[in-house]
C-alpha cells in the first residue's frame, strides 16, 4: 500500500482487523505500583482492573515518546509504503498526539500526518478502519488523511463510570463536579466532546444510566445504518446486556464491536465502567 496507517494502543482495534489491514500500533506505557510497562503487552486490562480496587495500589500512564512514534514511521516506510496517516486519541486527554506530531517533523511532515481523532477507544478505531481500508483500495496520503478525519466528524461516544473519583485523579474531570457527584450518590452519562470528557446528563441509578445511555445512542443513529463498538472494563456481563438492547433498538446495526478497555484508558474510568461509541456512515451514504 502507497499509505500505510498508525495509531496507538488505545484504539482497542479487534485484533484480526489490525493484522487484516496491516495497521501499525504503538503501544502508551501504563506504571502499576512502580512496574512500568505497555499497554496489552506487559499489562493487561485485568491487571489494572484488580489493581484499581486493591487499597494502596496506584496506576497511572503515559505517552509513548517522539522517538516510539519515529521507529515505527520508519518502519513502516521500510516496509513498503511512501506516506503515513497517524491517528490518535484525543490531543486534549494524552500528550500522545504531541508526540507523535514532533516524530512527525524529524521524519517530514509531507511524508506523516497526524489526525487528532478528538476522542479515544473506538472513536479512534473507526477513523484508523476507515483510513486503512481507503489505503488498501490505494488512496493518497490527502485522500486517507481526510476520510480519517471525516470519520472522526461522524463518531460520537458516550459512557457511565460506576464513581468518577478515577477520572478526577486522572484530571479528566472537574474536581468540583466529580465531588458533588458522589456526594449527591449521581451517576452521569458522560460524552466526549471536542476531545474533553463532559457530563451530559445525570441520573441517580446504575440501571437509569444505562437505559439513558441506550436512548442517546438510538437518538443519535436514527434510521442510518450505523456501526457500533460497546467498550467496559471488568464488566462482561453488562456490555453483553448492552449489546443485547442496542441490537434489538437501533434500527440499522451494520456491525457492533464489543471489548474490554486496556490499561490506558481503563486506568481514568475504573472497573465497571461501560460505553458506547457510534459511528455515522459518510455524507451520501445509504443503508
Amino acid at each position: 500500500m502507497p499509505v500505510a496507517v498508525l495509531t496507538d494502543s488505545t484504539a482497542y482495534l479487534p485484533r484480526e482487523l489490525v493484522a487484516a489491514y496491516g495497521i501499525h500500533v504503538v503501544p502508551l506505557y501504563v506504571v502499576l505500583s512502580g512496574r512500568s510497562g505497555r499497554e496489552g503487552e506487559d499489562i493487561s486490562s485485568d491487571d489494572v482492573a484488580k489493581a484499581l480496587v486493591t487499597r494502596g495500589q496506584k496506576v497511572s500512564t503515559s505517552r509513548p515518546t517522539p522517538g516510539d512514534f519515529v521507529a515505527a514511521y520508519r518502519a513502516a516506510l521500510e516496509g513498503g509504503a511512501d506516506r503515513v496517516v497517524s491517528i490518535h486519541l484525543s490531543s486534549e486527554l494524552s500528550g500522545t498526539w504531541d508526540a507523535a506530531r514532533v516524530a512527525a517533523s524529524q521524519v517530514g511532515e509531507h511524508i506523516v500526518s497526524v489526525v487528532d481523532s478528538r476522542s479515544a477507544a473506538m472513536a479512534t478505531g473507526f477513523a484508523v478502519l476507515a483510513a486503512a481500508r481507503a489505503a488498501a483500495d490505494g488512496a493518497d496520503l490527502r485522500t486517507v488523511d481526510r476520510i480519517a478525519r471525516d470519520t472522526v466528524d461522524r463518531t460520537r461516544t458516550l459512557f457511565v463510570v460506576d464513581t468518577l473519583e478515577h477520572l478526577r485523579r486522572g484530571g479528566r474531570i472537574g474536581s468540583a463536579a466529580a465531588i458533588l457527584g458522589s456526594a449527591l450518590a449521581v451517576k452521569p452519562v458522560l460524552h466526549v466532546v471536542e476531545g474533553r470528557v463532559v457530563p451530559l446528563e445525570k441520573v441517580r441509578t446504575s440501571a437509569r444510566a444505562l437505559h439513558r445511555l441506550v436512548q442517546h445512542v438510538v437518538e443519535y443513529a436514527g434510521e442510518r445504518e450505523v456501526s457500533l463498538a460497546v467498550h467496559h472494563l471488568a464488566a462482561a456481563d453488562r456490555a453483553d446486556r448492552l449489546v443485547a438492547e442496542l441490537r434489538a433498538r437501533v434500527p440499522a446495526v451494520r456491525d457492533v464491536h464489543v471489548s474490554e478497555l486496556g490499561a490506558a484508558i481503563g486506568a481514568h474510568v475504573g472497573p465497571g465502567a461501560v460505553g458506547v461509541v457510534v459511528a455515522l456512515p459518510p455524507e451520501g451514504a445509504t443503508s
